[in-house]
């Protein structure tokens, strides 16, 4: 399963550098994510985005 930013994003950024496996990218109206490249971060114990989020807005897809 991936993670996905929903409608509550800000764009301040602060997710794309997380991501290890560069799967956030800047979209249109908001940042989004990747699903066949992210992997929740399970090899780095956790996700790398969620907890840099100053929204929560990136919730299990």
């Amino acid at each position: 399963m991936a993670m996905k930013i929903n409608d509550e994003c800000i764009n301040c950024g602060a997710c794309e550098p997380e991501c290890p496996r560069e799967a956030i990218s800047e979209g249109e109206e908001r940042y989004v994510i990747d699903e066949k490249k992210c992997t929740e971060c399970v090899e780095e114990g956790g996700s790398k985005c969620v907890p840099v989020c100053p929204v929560d807005c990136i919730v299990k897809a």
